[in-house]
């Protein structure tokens, strides 16, 4: 099995115009589509829709079809799939999707302590998601 870095995923679904980003791109794309055992952890999972929506801003279709089809290759494991399905699915419905991933990484849990009032605990008390989302203080400030 070969664990993959985040810029080979990168480089895999994003094109470049320069020529070492194109042989880099080139690589990828022949290990990717190899059927050779893959691994992406969950931490370049979360990484790549960083690198997706802040470096190269793409618009949320974009990394919701990069996300699509990484799940559904056949060769590729993720670490802690069920997880990222739900930080997936949470991206979808206007979750920030490190917020959803830390969140689904914690189902085994009665609950989960935050300070984020705003756009994290009452979006997902909102969402009634399992476990609950607790505030640790009622008054954190945005």
């Amino acid at each position: 099995m070969i664990g993959l870095d985040t810029n080979v995923l990168a480089r895999y679904y994003v094109a470049s115009a320069d020529a070492p980003g194109k042989r880099q791109s080139l690589a990828a794309k022949q290990l990717i589509e190899s059927g050779k055992r893959l691994l992406v952890s969950k931490t370049v999972v979360l990484e790549l829709e960083w690198v997706l929506r802040g470096y190269y801003k793409s618009p949320l279709a974009e990394v919701q079809a990069v996300y699509a089809h990484l799940l559904s290759l056949p060769n590729v494991e993720l670490e802690d799939r069920p997880a990222v399905e739900l930080a997936v699915a949470a991206l979808a419905q206007g979750f920030d999707f490190a917020d959803a991933l830390h969140h689904a990484s914690y189902r085994q849990c009665a609950s989960v302590a935050t300070f984020d009032v705003r756009s994290f605990a009452r979006r997902a008390q909102a969402a009634s998601w399992k476990p609950r989302v607790d505030l640790l203080l009622k008054d954190s400030a945005p």
